[in-house]
């Protein structure tokens, strides 16, 4: 911990040094900085088709196959919000909208539809809380913000409404990561934030936002006080982005007394770069390592404690490397990563082995005929690693095949019998003594067609 606050110390230091000696007459931030090549970040090298002074348009298209080895009878996939649907063509996310500018008045709305605007959702039991549904209101929107921007320094923005997040590195939009099934890290922490956002950009080479949320990937309040955190984004050149997150929220639905404390932290380098050879044209690595913990009502964060209780904690990294082929039109991906989350406070339900419904006695767990155990003391680790080929033959278009395989200490992905009936439909009752058929492992193969314009 003390070297992380030695760690952003520096980097402010830089920025406040880098301030006083900007004089660019450009004040757009991290400008003329090569970032198509980051692992969750946009790979476009020019600008959209859809741009004007005022307004610019984005279309994106998410379809993706999905095929287990043990093939599940109800073609349900568990444990990832990347995939709802075995051995099916699926449109996972359809995205269309735009960025608005008018003077200093700034907005953006982007409309989903696919099977993400459910599985990204699922474990937001905060809606409970109160009336209107929320999860109906708010799941067609992948982003929905409004603000205003201040010319100070290299900008300042002031927005409210819905973002996408950063914590867990990979971005929400499939067509901006470098693998499709996100490693445990990600595929664990939020995808959206709900409230206030503060973007400062000091210099060229540096973000700094706060923000203000109702909690971690919640549409509502689990209690009455909002959650906080914020960004740092550091950029020295075109070959290294180094980033942290950072939150403090109590996000336990009716346990007001246990706060949720959570870093996520990034290193990507590219390490060799050559545009227009025909071998291998470019090379990068991503690293990511996350640390949190929860603390009162009943657990007592990184050590077992007779009186305060178990501990419960979150631990986990990934490692990606990434290598383009012929002027970055094709590219091979390798990686993996793991994850320790006593508590499972964290951990995605199991699709179909729970209740839709909360557990009227813990609004944060599931109830129903067999639930999924988040108990203090409670224990869940796992490990994963996949593989890709890329063919991208433009800037807007992507074709993917992956292999990923999986692995967990209890049994929690899908196994051949399904997780919803003997039938693997909704409309067969469950006999005496069914239960879903869950394993400690997968293996799949993955066909994507991402497109962005």
């Amino acid at each position: 911990m003390k070297i992380k606050i030695y760690l952003v110390v520096l980097i402010l230091i830089s920025a406040t040094a880098s301030a006083q000696i900007d004089t660019a007459k450009s004040k757009t931030p991290f400008e003329g900085l090569d970032q198509s090549w980051y692992n969750g970040g946009d790979r476009r090298t020019t600008a959209s088709v859809m741009e004007n002074k005022y307004f610019t348009g984005s279309i994106m298209m998410d379809v993706n196959y999905s095929y287990s080895f043990v093939n599940p009878i109800d073609n349900t996939v568990v444990g990832s919000t990347a995939l709802a649907r075995d051995n099916e063509v699926q449109l996972a996310l359809g995205v269309i909208g735009g960025e608005f500018n008018y003077k200093n008045a700034r907005g953006k709305l982007f409309l989903q539809m696919g099977t993400n605007s459910t599985v990204i959702p699922r474990n937001d039991y905060s809606p409970y809380r109160g009336q209107y549904q929320l999860p109906n209101v708010y799941r067609y929107l992948a982003e929905a913000y409004a603000g205003y921007h201040f010319d100070k320094w290299r900008g300042i923005n002031v927005d409210m409404g819905m973002f996408v997040s950063y914590i867990g590195l990979n971005s929400y939009y499939q067509v901006e990561n470098w693998e499709y099934q996100a490693s445990y890290t990600s595929d664990n922490t939020p995808w959206f934030f709900n409230g206030v956002r503060i973007q400062i950009f000091p210099t060229k080479h540096l973000k700094i936002e706060p923000w203000i949320i109702n909690g971690w990937q919640s549409y509502a309040k689990y209690n009455k006080m909002p959650g906080f955190g914020g960004n740092i984004t550091w950029i020295p050149n075109n070959n290294v982005k180094l980033l942290t997150n950072d939150y403090w929220g109590t996000d336990t639905g009716g346990v007001p007394e246990r706060i949720r404390v959570h870093s996520d932290n990034s290193l990507l380098v590219r390490y060799l770069n050559r545009p227009e050879s025909k071998g291998i044209s470019q090379a990068a690595f991503s690293l990511t390592v996350d640390v949190g913990y929860e603390k009162g009502g009943g657990v007592n964060g990184f050590h077992d404690d007779p009186v305060k209780g178990p501990a419960q904690y979150f631990f986990s990294g990934m490692i990606y490397n990434r290598v383009w082929f012929n002027q970055n039109k094709f590219a091979w991906t390798l990686g993996g990563g793991f994850i320790n989350n006593p508590g499972r406070y964290l951990v995605l339900y199991p699709t179909g082995d729970a209740s839709p419904l909360p557990n009227p006695n813990n609004p944060s767990q599931t109830e129903g005929t067999h639930p999924f155990d988040t108990s203090p003391g409670s224990q869940f680790s796992g490990f994963d690693y996949s593989t890709n080929i890329d063919w991208m033959p433009n800037q807007s278009l992507t074709w993917r095949i992956e292999y990923v395989h999986r692995y967990a200490s209890v049994p929690y992905f899908a196994g051949h019998g399904g997780v919803t009936s003997p039938t693997g439909y909704t409309t067969s009752p469950l006999p005496p003594g069914w239960a879903p058929d869950l394993a400690h492992m997968e293996d799949r193969v993955i066909f994507a067609m991402l497109f962005r314009m």
